[in-house]
Order: C-alpha cells, then sequence, then structure tokens
C-alpha cells in the first residue's frame, strides 16, 4: 500500500461498517512467541477491518482470524498498528483470500454511489405543517 498525499481522498476497496464482532486471535510475537488473544473489532470491510488488540504485531504480519459468532477462519496481513490507550492497539488487516464472506453480510460493490433518501419518501405525503408540530 502506497503513501498518500495528505490532500488525497482514500479510496477504497469496499466502504468501511461500523461493526462489534468478537474475534479469536492466534499469532506470534517477536519478543513472547505464540499468542492467542480475544479482540473486537472497531470496523469491517468485504477486504478486511479493523481491531482493538492487546500484543504487538507488526505490519505484515499473518494472523489466524476466528469470528465467534460464525466459528469461520481464515488467514490475515496486518495493513497498520496503531498505538491506542490501555496497552491495547488498532490494528487494521485484509484477508489473504479474497472470496472469503468472513462477516456473513453483503457490501456494496466499490464506487456505488450511497442511497439519498428524500424528505417525501422518509415521511410521506404528510404536509409540512403536520411535521412542524
Amino acid at each position: 500500500m502506497g503513501t498518500q498525499h495528505f490532500r488525497s481522498i482514500e479510496r477504497r476497496r469496499t466502504s468501511r461498517v461500523a461493526l462489534c464482532v468478537d474475534l479469536m486471535v492466534h499469532g506470534e510475537t517477536e519478543s513472547s512467541g505464540k499468542f492467542k488473544a480475544e479482540a473486537r473489532t472497531l470496523s469491517v470491510s468485504k477486504h478486511g477491518g479493523m481491531m482493538a488488540l492487546e500484543p504487538e504485531v507488526r505490519i505484515g504480519q499473518k494472523l489466524m482470524l476466528i469470528n465467534m459468532n460464525s466459528g469461520q477462519k481464515t488467514e490475515c496481513k496486518v495493513v497498520s498498528a496503531k498505538p491506542v490507550r490501555d496497552g491495547k492497539r488498532n490494528v487494521a488487516f485484509e484477508f489473504m483470500s479474497a472470496e472469503i464472506n468472513f462477516w456473513k453480510m453483503h457490501f456494496p460493490v466499490a464506487g456505488t454511489k450511497p442511497i439519498r433518501r428524500t424528505v417525501q419518501a422518509l415521511f410521506g405525503s404528510v404536509p409540512a405543517t403536520k411535521m412542524a408540530r
């Protein structure tokens, strides 16, 4: 992943969704060897996500994730690890396999514009005087 200019717009392959999913993460640290840790996602996308994780990981490191809701396993690669608070870090990751539906949900196709709803569609044909009350 290349460095972006500070004025560029970040373009993702699929949109992110704020979703908390409990994960079991298996990996290996340089200092203490193998680890098994519980984590929770902060956001997810079709190609990966971001999680709050305690063990220290490095960019490019491979991890095994287990979705605690579905029991599904997949391998991922760390693309970012930033320390936050309480000894945890926000770890962004991408799946090694693009064909997996690890989150068991549908994501819009890349480049799809969000649906815009009009006020009339939300409230029906209610006159403006009734809406003001």
